[in-house]
C-alpha cells in the first residue's frame, strides 16, 4: 500500500515519487471547497469569505495531512491486523506510517475517480478489489454539495461480497485551533484507551472530558472513541468571531475526538463504528450502508 500522501500546494508527495493532482474546485457564495480525488478523494481546504477576510474552517492540507479524508471500510486501528468473520481470520498489513496496527481502510491510500462534478457539488468513486489491503470488495461514495449555507458530504459503502462482511464509515476532518477554540457535542460513553490508542473498556465520560456544554480546548489531550453521540456538534472559534456546527444522519452515531497536545489542529470524526470494533458491524451481501454528514458556518 503507498505510503501516507502528503500535499503541498497542487502536488501530491509520496515517498520517493512527486506528480501533479487535479483540485476540483467547488464555489457557493462565500464558502470554497477544494478537493483531491487522486489524493484519498480528500477535502484540501474548506473557506469562507467573510467580509473580506479568508477564514479556514478546516486546517488546509499540508506536508502532514489532508483538510479532511474518508475512512473507508473502517475507521481507526485494527488491532495488530487481526480481523475474525464468521469464524476465518484475516490478517491485514500495517498502512500507515510509524504505525504496526491498521489504520482508517484503504480509501485515504487510493485515488478516487470523478463520477460527476459542476460548480457546486462532485461525486467521487472508489471500488476495492479485495487483492492488498482490506480483503473483502466494495465501492465506496462520497457526493460533495457545497450550498450558501455549507457543506454537505453524502457517504456509502456497497458490500461487493455475496456474504455478510464488515463496513464501516467515516470522515476525518482536521479542525483550526486556536488558543480559544471551544467545542460542543453531546455523547453518553467513552472508551479508555492504552498506549497504542487501542481499547481498553467503555466508561462513563468523566468530567474532564465532558462536552455537552461548549468549552475551551487548551487544557484537553484526546485521542478516544465515544458513544451515544445524538449527531451534532459545535466548534466555536471566539476571537475569529466565527462557529461551524456538525450534523450527522444514521449510521454516524459515534464520535472520535483527537486533541493533540501543543499541536494548531484537533479532530472531531464521525464515524458508524466504535474504534476496534468493525468485526462486529457486519452488512448484508449487496447491501449499502449511508450517512451524510454537514458542516454549517455561523457568526458568534
Amino acid at each position: 500500500m503507498s505510503a501516507l500522501p502528503r500535499f503541498v500546494g497542487n502536488v501530491e508527495v509520496y515517498t520517493g515519487t512527486r506528480h501533479s493532482v487535479t483540485v476540483l474546485s467547488l464555489r457557493s457564495g462565500r464558502l470554497a471547497v477544494d478537493l483531491a480525488p487522486a489524493a484519498g478523494g480528500s477535502i484540501t481546504r474548506f473557506v469562507l469569505d467573510a467580509v473580506g477576510t479568508a477564514f479556514d474552517l478546516l486546517r488546509p492540507a499540508d506536508a502532514a495531512a489532508m483538510a479532511c479524508y474518508p475512512l473507508v471500510p473502517f475507521s481507526n486501528r485494527i488491532a495488530n491486523g487481526r480481523l475474525v468473520v464468521d469464524g476465518e481470520e484475516f490478517v491485514l498489513e500495517p498502512n500507515w506510517p510509524g504505525q504496526r496496527h491498521p489504520m482508517h481502510g484503504d480509501g485515504w491510500a487510493r485515488p478516487w475517480q470523478v463520477a460527476r462534478r459542476d460548480v457546486r457539488s462532485a461525486e467521487l468513486v472508489y471500488e476495492h478489489d479485495g487483492r492488498e489491503g482490506w480483503p473483502f470488495r466494495y465501492h465506496a461514495r462520497q457526493a460533495f454539495h457545497l450550498g450558501e449555507e455549507g457543506l454537505a458530504v453524502g457517504m456509502t459503502i456497497e458490500n461487493l461480497e455475496d456474504r455478510p462482511v464488515p463496513a464501516g464509515l467515516g470522515l476525518h476532518p482536521f479542525f483550526p485551533r486556536d488558543g480559544d477554540t471551544e467545542l460542543a457535542c453531546r455523547v453518553e460513553g467513552v472508551w479508555r484507551a492504552d498506549a497504542d490508542v487501542l481499547p481498553i473498556d467503555r466508561v462513563a465520560v468523566p468530567p474532564e472530558w465532558s462536552f455537552a456544554d461548549s468549552r475551551p480546548l487548551d487544557d484537553v489531550v484526546l485521542d478516544n472513541c465515544f458513544d451515544g453521540w445524538d449527531g451534532r456538534a459545535a466548534i466555536r472559534w471566539p476571537r475569529r468571531g466565527l462557529g461551524l456546527a456538525l450534523e450527522a444522519t444514521e449510521p454516524f452515531r459515534h464520535l472520535v475526538i483527537y486533541v493533540p497536545k501543543g499541536r494548531l489542529h484537533f479532530c472531531v470524526e464521525p464515524v458508524s463504528h466504535a474504534n476496534g470494533a468493525v468485526a462486529q458491524a457486519l452488512l448484508p451481501a449487496g447491501a449499502t450502508l449511508a450517512g451524510e454528514i454537514a458542516f454549517r458556518p455561523f457568526m458568534l
